[in-house]
């Protein structure tokens, strides 16, 4: 079956913002670690798609995922303009565009995995199906700042301080993982069911190559 012309869209609205992204970003290096986790999963959602193909909620999920780590590598997080324009607007103590990111960073794993579960697995809608997604994202979102903790120790000056993007908090990572909670649990409260009705209607219970809606 054909592609989707909304996925088409994601893909090819995403391509533009990574070439944007990379023209001459604010640290190189910084920019392919930020950036590279967006390539290498559109580049295996890419390579899945006709075998198992997720539902336009997700792929929209991913795709706000994605311009958040491709604008963050541009600029880094801490010089976001959206979030220094907040900052300034509303008083804020700091720019919290990277506190975004980890809401995205913990919706998306969420869904991801919700989908994989109920199409792959005896688990069907119930607690076990928002339980395991929920502490999944969580796991993943703790292993990250640990591997940002050790991308500080390792590197440490500005370029530690540009990909943390703590801005001086002490709680920053606390505060990251909380961001990535809740958005797992707002994933699965409120976009569940919606995934649900959209991958039984469209999508085959174990991949295949029927459009998602």
């Amino acid at each position: 079956m054909k592609p989707s012309r909304i996925h088409l869209a994601l893909l090819a609205s995403a391509a533009v913002v990574l070439v944007w992204s990379g023209i001459h970003p604010a640290g190189r290096f910084n920019w392919w670690m930020e950036v590279l986790p967006a390539i290498l999963g559109g580049a295996a959602l890419a390579a899945t798609y006709r075998r198992f193909r997720f539902t336009t909620p997700t792929y929209a999920a991913i795709w706000i995922f994605a311009v958040i780590l491709m604008v963050g590598g541009h600029y880094t997080y801490a010089d976001v303009p959206i979030g220094n324009w907040a900052r300034d607007a509303f008083g804020l103590s700091r720019n919290h565009f990277d506190r975004v990111g980890h809401l995205f960073q913990g919706a998306v794993p969420a869904m991801l995995l919700r989908e994989l579960l109920r199409r792959t697995s005896p688990l069907r809608s119930g607690k076990w199906l928002f339980a395991l997604p929920v502490c999944a994202a969580l796991a993943i979102s703790a292993a990250y700042e640990l591997f940002e903790w050790r991308y500080a120790v390792t590197f440490g000056g500005a370029l530690a301080e540009d990909f943390l993007g703590s801005q001086g908090d002490v709680w920053d990572a606390q505060k990251d993982m909380a961001m990535a909670l809740l958005g797992a649990l707002l994933a699965a409260s409120l976009l569940g069911r919606s995934q649900d009705r959209l991958s039984d209607r469209s999508l085959p219970p174990a991949g295949g190559a029927a459009p998602a809606r």
